[in-house]
């Protein structure tokens, strides 16, 4: 590109690396598209560099920004669906975290060079996605690492490096691949047979593990529902005695006395559960008494769960207070196991939307809960729990993996660490309509798969339900807007991958190496403006 590139040419630029992400990213995608995605900001980025090198006006932000505004609206659009105001947000605070995390970048190489510059550009952007993955306003949806999730024979090495390894992976190629078209194969071969080497070794060492690879024969047989409520409509304001019928029924066509689990979808019992009444609630009691005909039967099952506080209790940063006569209480997206044995145990969603089921930092926030988006019933921020629980019966040791839960890899990851064999998602994404929203959902559970070897069963209120075996293929996947039950047989297994012991290694230390490039960064910027 020339130096006095046109405001124009830099806005083409911008839109170009938006359309490579959308053509790349799940379900439908060409992910191969991610490795040459960043090529066309990376031209723009130097375009401004050397314009600033020869002391012209120039201004970076205003492109970055408009190509992590288009990215993630062109991704997720269909958030609109559950939640104008959501989509608003996720995009607008989502693009400039993105745009944020690339001009660190950008400010390196100004000050240090190429070298130092491009070095710093992967770690600066895997530590964005790390702390990405851990605050009241995470939103990793976007994280390069899952554009793959599509395409698992070519990741297979997550289970070593989880989806950050990816994102590096990605940017790495991009940076090749953008040097190589700035200085041609034939003038600088070294960087092109680098570039080969970057992207073959890493797909060929996927196949060798995916041809070795082999599951442990540990079998279990799994009984899927899938009811096709109407969340807006039906779901949370309609009879829910008939929904449960409805679900049993479909139950009653796959179930057997080999079935070990029965897995229901998020919020299946949608009218509120008090923690003093679960035992004795009539569609637990029905669910009790469903399980006494098949000796060796757990259900999992999603459900809306109230906890009151007794006068003195401590309560929490997202308790409410009681329209119609004092005390507090919280609501909370939970999962319960309902077996014979007399043991209940309750899972409470511990990554929650933010804007839609919580309203982010709540006890500087929590005035502003009225303005949460409603989705199912509850208004307001939801009560979580600190770490995720397990449920243990037998040999069976469950991951009650909660919708939006199951986007973190690191986080599940404490369930396979607290002992579980199998990962149960359950999930409700009829909110997005028939959208790429819930197919890009159902993809990811592909990469938790691969990650930590475990087998997944995904109950979905309506599709996509399916299986995913411990090389993230997907079996029996059901069809959007239909009623349906599925069984397979599934292995369990209770070995650890290297991802499952240490989780986001890569993630750690990108962040610690993001804060050195940071601080010598504004360091030596404020040493050359003292001097």
């Amino acid at each position: 590109m020339n130096i006095r590139d046109t405001p124009a040419q830099k806005t083409v630029l911008a839109f170009a690396t938006a359309i490579l992400f959308w053509l790349a990213w799940p379900s439908k995608g060409f992910a191969p598209m991610l490795f040459i995605a960043l090529i066309p900001l990376l031209l723009l980025e130097n375009t401004v560099y050397q314009e600033k090198i020869k002391k012209l006006k120039s201004n970076l932000f205003p492109y970055t920004y408009l190509a992590f505004f288009l990215f993630n609206i062109l991704n997720t659009w269909w958030i609109w669906y559950a939640s104008p105001f959501g989509m608003f947000g996720a995009v607008t605070a989502n693009a400039l975290l993105m745009t944020i995390a690339f001009h660190f970048f950008h400010w390196t190489r100004l000050k240090f060079g190429n070298g130092v510059g491009y070095t710093s550009l992967p770690i600066y952007w895997v530590a964005f996605e790390y702390f990405h993955l851990d605050w009241d306003l995470s939103w990793t949806w976007l994280n390069f690492g899952n554009g793959l999730a599509a395409w698992a024979d070519l990741v297979q090495w997550y289970e070593y490096t989880g989806v950050l390894g990816g994102t590096f992976w990605i940017i790495l190629i991009n940076i090749f691949a953008y040097h190589v078209l700035q200085a041609g194969y034939k003038s600088k071969p070294k960087i092109g047979i680098a570039l080969t080497a970057l992207i073959l070794l890493p797909i060929g060492v996927s196949y060798l593990i995916r041809i070795q690879f082999k599951e442990k024969q540990n079998l279990i047989e799994v009984v899927i529902v899938q009811p096709n409520i109407d969340p807006y409509n039906e779901k949370f304001s309609g009879n829910s005695d008939e929904q449960l019928s409805k679900i049993l029924k479909l139950a009653d066509t796959q179930i057997s006395n080999k079935t070990s689990l029965l897995i229901l979808p998020e919020t299946a019992l949608p009218d509120g559960i008090w923690n003093e009444d679960l035992e004795i609630h009539p569609q637990i009691e029905r669910l009790k008494e469903y399980v006494k005909n098949y000796p060796n039967l757990k259900i999992l099952t999603g459900l809306s769960y109230y906890r009151y506080y007794h006068p003195g209790e401590k309560i929490s940063a997202t308790a409410r207070k009681f329209r119609d006569g004092p005390g507090y209480y919280d609501a909370f997206n939970a999962a319960v196991q309902i077996s014979n044995s007399r043991s209940m145990p309750l899972h409470m969603k511990s990554k929650l939307v933010p804007g839609v089921e919580k309203m982010p930092f709540p006890a500087i926030f929590g005035y502003l809960d009225d303005f949460a988006i409603d989705l199912g019933g509850t208004t307001g921020s939801l009560g979580s729990q600190e770490s995720p629980t397990v449920f243990s019966s037998g040999k069976i040791i469950a991951a009650p993996v909660i919708c939006y839960e199951s986007v973190y890899g690191d986080y599940v990851g404490e369930y396979i660490r607290k002992g579980a064999n199998v990962i149960c998602i359950m999930t409700n994404d009829g909110w997005w309509d028939d959208t790429p929203g819930y197919r890009q959902h159902c993809q990811y559970g592909r990469l938790r798969a691969i990650e930590h070897r475990r087998s997944i069963t995904r109950s979905a209120n309506t599709g996509i339900s399916c299986f995913i075996n411990q090389l993230g293929d997907i079996t029996q996947p059901t069809e959007w807007w239909e009623p349906a039950c599925i069984k397979q047989n599934i292995n369990l297994n209770n070995e650890l991958t290297f991802y499952s012991k240490h989780g986001d290694i890569i993630g750690r230390s990108s962040f610690i190496g993001a804060a050195f490039f940071l601080a010598i960064t504004i360091l030596g910027m404020l040493f050359k403006r003292k001097k």
